[in-house]
């Protein structure tokens, strides 16, 4: 990365000085130099660029959220040039782009975007243990499943997914040990309460409580998801009476 070699060559360049100039007597203040300029310049050059980061990436989701999807993701491709100044940069925007296609439903043209994904976007790990369970990978599917939880140990619905995926894998008794550790991190949680006690008696997990976040991942059939938008159509508005 240029930020981590600009910085450093600039440090060392600061304690050489120092030493020289006091002939190596004052080392420990040529060390706390370097340091300080180190982390000077580290700072400036990571805020410089994620501003101009910001800049492209701010107006590239809000057309993605307004559904102009190809023109969001043109943009975010263009952040892609910082990518050599700072760390997890690509990963980022990977993730992004990876995300609006797995939601369009361009599994395939996704799946590349997911896999150089930033791993602390439960999200699009999400999207891609679940691209690796139907593509029948399933050791990469644990692998990334596990990964995420690692960096995400307090998401309730990563391990509901991660659990549904090995059900769905016939994993059932993995499943139930997923569902117990999620448990045990957020023991208020009544979804993962129900969907524990689900698979250990045998059962589909219900994902409704999760909402929309749930439907993202398309896990559910077509038909299912349209009987919920007749559902909720078909609802009356309720009338408060004075």
């Amino acid at each position: 990365m240029y930020n981590f070699i600009i910085s450093g060559v600039a440090a060392v360049v600061v304690f050489f000085i120092v030493c020289l100039a006091s002939s190596f007597s004052y080392w420990w203040a040529a060390l706390l130099a370097a340091l300080i300029v180190f982390a000077g310049i580290f700072l400036l050059i990571a805020r410089t660029v994620t501003k101009k980061l910001e800049a492209i990436m701010e107006p590239a989701m809000k057309d993605i959220q307004a559904q102009r999807f190809e023109k969001g993701i043109r943009d975010l491709k263009e952040g892609l040039k910082y990518a050599k100044w700072q760390i997890y940069t690509e990963s980022q925007i990977n993730s992004a782009i990876g995300m609006v296609y797995f939601v369009k439903r361009e599994f395939s043209t996704a799946f590349p975007y997911l896999e150089k994904g930033f791993f602390k976007n439960w999200v699009t790990m999400g999207m891609l243990g679940v691209t690796y369970m139907k593509r029948n990978k399933h050791d990469k599917m644990k692998e990334t499943f596990d990964k995420a939880i690692l960096a995400s140990p307090k998401e309730s619905l990563l391990y509901s997914l991660y659990a549904y995926c090995l059900n769905e894998t016939g994993e059932n008794v993995k499943a139930c040990e997923i569902m117990a550790k999620a448990q045990s991190k957020l023991p208020g949680d009544e979804n993962i309460k129900q969907n524990l006690e689900l698979l250990r008696e045998g059962k589909k997990m219900k994902m409704k409580g999760y909402g929309e976040m749930w439907l993202q991942f398309h896990l559910e059939p077509i038909g299912v998801l349209q009987k919920q938008a007749m559902a909720q159509m078909g609802k009356r508005p309720r009338i408060i009476r004075k």
